[in-house]
């Protein structure tokens, strides 16, 4: 396993498989690793030539300077993980190395509508921080899949739009959710959920499981102000929004008949800790 921590060596190392037909496999993270990422890596590992995985904590997604100190960091810890599952290179930067004076950063993609409701709504400049960060990311790796996880579903979505709209070769893989035995999908935040909490919390994944199978009789209306109810009846919850969106545009659906393929995402609120889920309806 080599670790990187400046471009230009990584860049370097990387640089037989630019000329050749080889394939790259990227996973970015920002540490704090557990088994859904792991379950990203482990599918960048096996689809590819080479797989680099980034832990870099970036400032700039996070609007609240107390979530961004208190986000953890633990990189030995996240190599060891990486190592059991066969993964080679990690790149691990610097904020000076990501974001050199004098050097434009911006993605220059327009979101639109995309953008500014569910989490964007909620955390403001978030998703410019998230497309600034991926895009410098891609542009450094150059891969040729990038895997991200169905349950920052929103996330994954935009940045598929960004590299469309950027004609980047990488194609975004987007990876099923791994949950606790209790549903509760996993995440980074987890950990800050005291025991009650943690308890309480994994009944948001069975909220959403009752709304897909009220979806095959009731209207969208319906599944939607029942499911809402029944997550503020989780104790210590708040839920931020409920959407039922278009899977593939996020638009917001007022019936089941107007998109293809339908999603309802979340988050709610526990304590300090904000959750993320969703749920495929169809």
């Amino acid at each position: 396993m080599i670790l990187f921590e400046k471009v230009a060596d990584l860049q370097q190392y990387l640089s037989e498989y630019y000329t050749s037909d080889a394939t790259i496999g990227f996973v970015p993270t920002m540490g704090a690793l557990h088994e859904g990422h792991l379950s990203l890596v482990q599918q960048a590992v096996e689809r590819n030539d080479i797989s680099v995985c980034s832990i870099f904590v970036n400032p700039t997604q996070f609007d609240d300077k107390a979530d961004l100190e208190r986000y953890p960091r633990t990189l030995a810890e996240d190599m060891d993980l990486l190592r059991s599952v066969g993964n080679r290179l990690i790149f691990s930067p610097t904020v000076e190395e990501m974001y050199p004076p004098g050097l434009d950063t911006a993605s220059g993609v327009d979101f639109g509508d995309m953008a500014t409701h569910m989490e964007g709504a909620h955390r403001s400049g978030h998703f410019e921080g998230v497309a600034q960060v991926v895009k410098r990311l891609v542009d450094i790796v150059q891969p040729d899949h990038m895997y991200m996880g169905q349950k920052d579903y929103q996330q994954q979505a935009l940045m598929r739009h960004m590299m469309r709209e950027l004609d980047y070769k990488t194609e975004v893989v987007t990876c099923p959710i791994i949950r606790e035995a209790d549903g509760l999908a996993m995440s980074s935040r987890n950990r800050h959920l005291t025991p009650e909490e943690r308890e309480n919390a994994g009944q948001i994944n069975k909220v959403l499981a009752r709304l897909k199978e009220n979806a095959k009789t009731l209207s969208l209306t319906e599944v939607h102000a029942q499911a809402l109810r029944e997550l503020e009846n989780i104790p210590g919850a708040t839920p931020d929004y409920l959407e039922i969106v278009d899977a593939l545009t996020l638009k917001r659906l007022n019936n089941f008949e107007d998109a293809e393929s339908v999603v309802a995402c979340t988050t709610v609120r526990i304590g300090k800790v904000r959750l993320l889920d969703n749920m495929i309806l169809r």
